[in-house]
């Protein structure tokens, strides 16, 4: 028998004699969709810490659980911090899907899955009338509204969830770390319905490299900037981030300009803008807001809104070419804050009527919802806001809109801080779509 001082210098010394083996990481984590921008398409994302093989492994709900399957491919993704930590970024794209069908589904690989999931699969009907959650700067530390909109996610009411950027605050701190708990978080939404981003301020560290690779959006721009339709919308997502870093390749701010345009153009030829009338972007950085912060659109000369001169060439900015395009909602975040403005073009107001201003707007809809819960709390308005500001609030909480028909488009907020009241509320209604429709 070992006396017991020998055996607790043993114990003290157990840690030394056991040489680092690392641990095996082969579960699945960090579930997401993403609608692939083809009808009948969803993108199923997630990470594992070793490398396995990527499948999925789904049913029609009712029928023959995981009667089929589809493989993918996982991508090596190094974080720049210290530690170089590596993960493995695994993508699916699942096809030939039955529009409004719900498919229960599992990922990963003989070496770990999931845990068991359920999504609808998007309906491609150009008289679908698609329900969206809204909001931007969602942190992992005082996320708010995230317990809620988790509720409302599984019991149905959104198709699809829009981030319109800051994520995690910061998905690269802690080694990325706080990028891999954060996509934990949102797992309980993003598993459910598609979850489409566009990057903030807050995803900048090493060139948004996490961003990039933990996203998986339609197009080859790394989810930098893209566009998709559904029900009578085509939605657009862009970086307003190229404006501002510039370090990272002022071509950039010209190549999104580029495409913007194309897309643009392709969306108003008249065969496409009857089917889908609503063109919806979406940024994070906005081009007007009235927080009392001292940042870009505070000083009501936006980079976003208006370019840049100290560029070579001058970079354009956005307001003209939406405008010119007859862009109908345009929304944002950024501002911890909610905020709806009047119809809005070149600083001044532009209502249908005095006492319908949605009904015919003369110039594009904006809101800013960027009230979602981080650890930056949320800011202060100016007391004295220009004209365009309609509503303001300084709730956390976040947006709800519902794209009804060709004619007929609603915007709510809710405040988390009032139990889930909807604090405010607006009808768009467009008999015309297009440049045409402001004259």
């Amino acid at each position: 028998m070992v006396p017991l001082h020998a055996a607790c210098v043993l114990l003290s010394l157990a840690p030394l004699l056991v040489h680092g083996v690392p641990p095996i990481w082969t579960q699945p984590e960090q579930v997401h969709l993403s609608y692939a921008g083809a009808p009948g398409s969803m993108v199923v994302t997630w990470t594992t810490f070793n490398k396995t093989e990527s499948k999925v492994e789904y049913g029609l709900l009712g029928g023959r659980l995981f009667e089929m399957s589809a493989s993918g491919d996982a991508t090596l993704f190094v974080d720049s911090g210290e530690e170089k930590r590596k993960m493995f970024i695994h993508r699916v794209t699942l096809t030939d899907l039955k529009p409004a069908a719900t498919y229960v589904y599992h990922c990963g690989s003989d070496e770990g899955w999931s845990d068991v999931f359920l999504f609808t699969a998007l309906n491609d009907s150009s008289s679908f009338s698609p329900r969206f959650a809204l909001y931007g700067d969602l942190g992992n530390e005082n996320p708010q509204s995230l317990a809620r909109l988790q509720k409302e996610t599984q019991l149905g009411m959104y198709d699809v969830i829009l981030h319109i950027g800051d994520f995690a605050y910061d998905m690269d701190e802690d080694n990325a770390r706080i990028g891999d708990e954060f996509m934990r978080q949102i797992q309980s939404i993003a598993a459910y319905v598609p979850y489409m981003t566009c990057p903030g301020n807050h995803e900048a560290a090493y060139n948004f490299s996490n961003y990039r690779n933990r996203f998986s959006m339609p197009g080859q721009t790394e989810s930098l900037w893209y566009s998709w339709n559904l029900g009578s919308a085509h939605i657009i997502s862009l970086s307003t981030e190229v404006y501002f870093y510039l370090q990272f390749g002022q071509e950039l701010l010209f190549k999104q300009y580029e495409w913007l345009k194309n897309d643009l153009e392709e969306a108003n030829k008249p065969e496409n803008r009857a089917v889908r009338p609503w063109i919806i972007t979406m940024g994070h950085r906005p081009m007007y807001c009235s927080d009392d912060d001292q940042d870009d659109c505070t000083k009501f000369d936006s980079y976003v809104r208006l370019g840049r001169n100290d560029t070579k060439p001058p970079a354009p900015g956005l307001e003209d070419l939406f405008y010119r395009y007859g862009v109908d909602v345009e929304l944002w975040a950024h501002e911890h804050t909610y905020e709806r403005l009047w119809p809005v073009y070149g600083d001044k107001v532009y209502n249908g009527s005095r006492e319908r201003p949605y009904v015919n707007p003369k110039a594009p809809v904006h809101i800013i919802t960027g009230s979602a819960g981080c650890r930056e709390r949320t800011d202060k308005f100016n007391p004295n806001p220009k004209e365009w500001s309609a509503f303001r609030s300084t709730d956390y909480g976040y947006s709800r809109m519902q794209v009804l028909n060709a004619t007929h488009l609603y915007l709510e907020q809710v405040s988390d801080d009032q139990y889930g009241k909807v604090i405010d509320s607006i009808w768009v209604v467009k008999e015309k779509h297009g440049f045409s429709a402001w004259l």
